[in-house]
């Protein structure tokens, strides 16, 4: 009867340690089944949660609306900042036509390519053309034929001339009225179809009133409008314009100080900004490669964030 016994409890003691390990494997298996507390699934984490690196965005280039303005010089110092931008501009839903911005793509004349490439962006811009460049008149003549708003871009002399370059027909200080007004009216005949004009440089000439009011005259002569880019403090460009009754209007924003495109796209979210604050705001940069593809890819989608792009003409007053 002893060996009966014996067996039965063998067999339950292997009934109990099976089901036991049993139970211990399954535990074992679902905790091994649970993510760790600090893993991440990239590929379904919503892009609201992905830290986006912050674009260069300067405050100091842009010159606030008379009189509070402290524009850059012909040096055009390179302030920095930073500011998050996504899908190109920063983000926002404003309501479209809220704000007015004008583009103006200073020295142009080198290159007919860099034209064709402006104007295949399909928004409007304003071309501001040197006279005496390698290509200045078949730049201007294709601005013309593809309704691209035209300005004569005036070489003017800087602070640091003569050890920063000036084109040869630029204007001097040195320079008596009547060969100032002759040099300006040669600058209108060799880009007939310009509606306007703006400085190239210029930091010491359009300091000097009188210099300037030569230049101003020979525009009103014309019936064209004057827009100061406004590369000293102390120009009287725009104040002694508007004296004379002459359309005018001054630059807010310089977008390429930095040929980066973080930088550029910085700029033109500082323009739009201004734009929907004040309602217009006028902008300058150049045809370089990074600005032309940040263009691009950016100007396009400025309508759905509340702005609309214009010729120059029409912020002027």
């Amino acid at each position: 009867m002893r060996e009966p016994r014996k067996g039965a409890l063998f067999v339950t003691l292997m009934v109990v340690f099976v089901a036991v390990a049993a139970v211990a494997a399954y535990v074992w298996f679902a905790h091994s089944r649970k993510p760790a507390v600090n893993e991440v699934n990239k590929a379904d984490t919503p892009l609201e949660t992905i830290t986006v690196r912050p674009y260069p965005h300067p405050p100091s280039t842009i010159i606030p609306p008379v009189p509070e303005q402290k524009p850059t010089t012909d040096q055009r110092v390179h302030p920095k900042a930073g500011s998050t931008l996504r899908d190109e501009m920063p983000a926002s839903n404003p309501k479209p036509g809220t704000g007015r911005l004008a583009i103006i793509i200073d020295d142009m004349g080198s290159s007919v390519s860099e034209a064709r490439s402006l104007t295949a962006i399909g928004v409007p811009l304003t071309f501001s053309v040197i006279p005496g460049l390698r290509n200045y008149r078949e730049v201007a003549l294709f601005a013309a034929s593809q309704g691209i708003e035209t300005m004569v871009h005036i070489p003017m002399q800087s602070r640091g001339w003569p050890g920063r370059r000036l084109e040869g027909n630029g204007l001097l200080v040195s320079m008596g009225d009547a060969e100032l007004r002759e040099r300006v009216a040669r600058f209108l005949s060799d880009i007939p179809g310009a509606v306007g004009a703006n400085n190239h440089m210029g930091s010491e000439l359009t300091e000097r009133e009188d210099k300037m009011r030569s230049v101003l005259e020979t525009l009103k002569s014309k019936n064209l409008f004057f827009v100061d880019s406004v590369t000293s403090e102390h120009t009287t460009g725009l104040r002694l314009a508007r004296e004379l009754g002459i359309k005018s209007g001054r630059r807010q924003v310089f977008l390429d100080n930095e040929q980066e495109r973080g930088y550029i796209l910085g700029q033109l979210g500082q323009a739009v900004n201004l734009a929907k604050k004040t309602g217009s705001a006028i902008a300058i940069c150049h045809p370089h490669p990074a600005t032309i593809a940040t263009l691009t890819s950016a100007l396009p989608g400025l309508a759905g964030k509340g702005i609309t792009l214009v010729p120059v003409s029409q912020l002027v007053r």
